[in-house]
């Protein structure tokens, strides 16, 4: 079942869980920024609790969050905060930047965990255990609301009816899975639109990984027949739906029938496959998540393991950040409580140690699920082969990650040296452009970090005011843009949105522009570097690297800092190139009677589809265009007086 996060909008049992409008309030403390104004800040805050469920927000001087908390009695729960001498040192800075507090009363304590987890998500504040990643999971959706069910990769909010099947730790695991169940079961993955135009069948038909629904060369019991066998697949019933396939097989050999056999075989082949491909026992599992941690070297790895109908969907590594004086049983029931935010659970959740707050966990879990959530830790058998093989993963992915945190701690040291910086920088912005002829024109920002590639802070910039191919200007209008707003929200640097260093792919002119933008808006201290070809070209290419004052500097060819720097720009190469293309291909799809006023896609898809074109809608008169299917007579009396102004 599709799920939305506790209390959003979306969701019918938010109002019944907690209302943030209703139950949220401030109670503001002092500005001055030491321990005894966090502390008194949060003694006026504790005069207004009681001893009740919910949720608190600790508050910068500029409302920024810094730790979100939860708590079965908040008065009780905030009041801690005010025995400074007790709390460990984290806590100790965290209290001295404190200077307002927010209060969400919830229902229960398993609520006021589902909202905490909740609003981490949303905050990112600096003093929780956060879970870093990128991406949503991926997910199998089989469609059900077609005659014929579509099968297809989703992420993100599960809002379409039909059946999920995930998560999956990887877009590579699902596809290759989708692939074999085309094969296993010749379902259609086309879109609706696709599949009313075919009159006749397309190449997936040909090559055996679909059974042609949209051409009449299966009915609608048959196709069904399919989607319920790959349910029951997809459930852990692959057994039953081999020994199925393999009776057919024999059947149809018996009567000599050996296309229909070969078939058959083929189908086989790739049920096979997809077992195969499970390099992790989990026979007799069922449904759960394997969850292992280690510790080493001040940093934690915990290895997942995805684990449905005794069928193997992958494995990830997570490493979460802001773990210091975090004990490692508190670090993996936050991990949990963030992680299961946007992923279902399963009935059960396997894990390494004993947690605290397992009841509240499986309580809160339950309500994500609507059904009974067990999280425990596995003694014996095959659960306990399972864990044990889970523990071995996280460690070497933790050793792994330690040794590529190493290496990369030499490189940033390099490029310090190299680059003639003040220090290693912790954020470095990479810029470039991508248009034809001046058309279509996209800047693109993207971000790194220490810990690799900040995708959620990379940028698009659609180029206005630059009409001709000069990518001197826009370079201009994509830096004057980015830095007028850096100094309008953030003048005093204090927000961490001011990059360490600024690398721009281009030469002398991108650089000068870029040099000059910069000083016009009075910012000179901000480091920039321009990366350019060099004289040759392709892979044993030496890229040029110009600074501010003209000087050129180049790298020997295989130094591990050129490597990283063409990382860098080859990474906003691909996202500009991307926005770009994105770009075009909504240009493509415009259509003029986008500018009609009123008219929306269901009107402009009726006209056309009865018109033809926009040229004939254009030169039809005002009676064929009430005649039109949709679309009402004031609509047509606007389309009309749009392309005769003059009646």
């Amino acid at each position: 079942m599709s799920r939305t996060p506790a209390g959003s909008p979306h969701d019918p049992r938010g109002a019944e869980r907690f209302n943030e409008e209703r139950a949220t309030y401030v109670v503001q403390g002092s500005s001055k920024p030491d321990i005894e104004a966090g502390t008194r800040a949060i003694r006026d805050t504790v005069k207004t609790l009681k001893p009740v469920p919910g949720v608190y927000r600790m508050l910068d001087s500029r409302g920024d969050v810094l730790y979100v908390g939860k708590a079965r009695a908040l008065k009780n729960r905030v009041a801690n905060y005010c025995q400074v001498a007790n709390l460990s040192g984290r806590l100790q800075r965290m209290v001295a930047q404190t200077r307002a507090m927010e209060i969400v009363t919830t229902n229960s304590e398993a609520e006021a965990l589902l909202l905490e987890a909740q609003l981490i998500k949303r905050f990112r504040p600096p003093y929780n255990v956060l879970l870093r990643d990128d991406k949503s999971f991926p997910f199998i959706l089989l469609r059900a609301e077609h005659d014929f069910p579509r099968i297809m990769k989703h992420r993100g909010a599960r809002k379409a009816k039909g059946d999920y099947y995930g998560p999956f730790a990887s877009a590579g695991s699902v596809n290759t899975t989708i692939n074999a169940l085309q094969k296993l079961f010749l379902l259609r993955s086309c879109t609706d639109s696709f599949f009313s135009r075919r009159d006749r069948p397309c190449l997936l038909y040909q090559i055996k990984r679909c059974s042609a629904p949209c051409v009449g060369r299966i009915d609608k019991a048959g196709y069904a027949e399919l989607v319920q066998e790959a349910r029951d697949f997809l459930t852990g019933k692959s057994g039953a739906v081999q020994a199925k396939i393999e009776t057919q097989m024999a059947a149809a050999a018996e009567a000599l029938d050996f296309e229909s056999a070969a078939m058959l075989r083929d189908r086989l082949r790739a049920a096979t496959f997809i077992q195969g491909s499970q390099a992790i026992n989990a026979g007799g599992v069922g449904d759960a998540d394997v969850f292992a941690l280690a510790a080493k070297g001040g940093q934690i790895g915990v290895q997942a393991f995805f684990i449905r109908g005794g069928q193997n969907w992958g494995h990830r590594a997570f490493f979460p950040s802001h773990i210091q004086d975090v004990s490692d049983e508190e670090v993996l029931a936050r991990v949990l409580a963030q992680f299961y935010e946007e992923v279902p659970p399963p009935r059960t959740i396997l894990v390494d140690r004993d947690l605290p707050d397992r009841a509240l966990l499986e309580e809160a879990f339950a309500v994500i699920a609507e059904r009974k959530v067990e999280i425990s830790v596995p003694q014996r058998g095959e659960r306990r082969r399972l864990m044990e093989q889970a523990a071995r993963n996280a460690t070497e992915a933790l050793d792994r990650r330690l040794a590529e945190s190493g290496t990369q701690a030499r490189v940033m040291r390099e490029l310090t040296e190299f680059l003639e910086l003040p220090e290693v920088p912790a954020r470095i912005e990479v810029y470039d452009n991508s248009h034809i002829q001046g058309t279509k024109a996209v800047g693109a920002m993207v971000v790194a970090g220490p810990e690799g590639f900040l995708k959620g802070q990379y940028r698009k910039f659609n180029i206005r005011s630059a009409q001709t191919n000069d990518d001197f200007a826009m370079m201009r209008e994509v830096m004057t843009r980015r830095f007028s707003r850096a100094l309008e929200e953030d003048p005093e640097r204090e927000r961490g949105i001011w990059p360490d260093l600024v690398l721009i792919d281009g030469g002398k002119g991108q650089m000068s522009s870029v040099r000059d933008t910069l000083e016009e808006l009075g910012i000179e201290d901000v480091p920039l570097i321009a990366i350019a070809k060099g004289p040759h070209h392709g892979r044993e290419g030496r890229e040029v690297f110009h600074f501010p004052d003209g000087r050129e500097k180049m790298l020997p060819v295989n130094s591990p800092v050129l490597f990283y720097l063409q990382r860098l720009r080859d990474e906003v190469h691909r996202f500009a190139i991307g926005a770009h293309r994105a770009k075009r291909s909504r240009a493509i799809s415009a259509s003029p009677l986008d500018e009609i006023p009123g008219i929306g896609p269901a009107r402009k898809r009726a006209l056309l589809l009865h018109f033809g074109t926009a040229g004939k809608v254009r030169a039809a008169s005002l009676v064929d265009l009430q005649r039109a299917p949709g679309v009402s007579a004031g609509v047509a009396q606007a389309v009309y007086d749009f392309y005769h102004p003059g009646g």
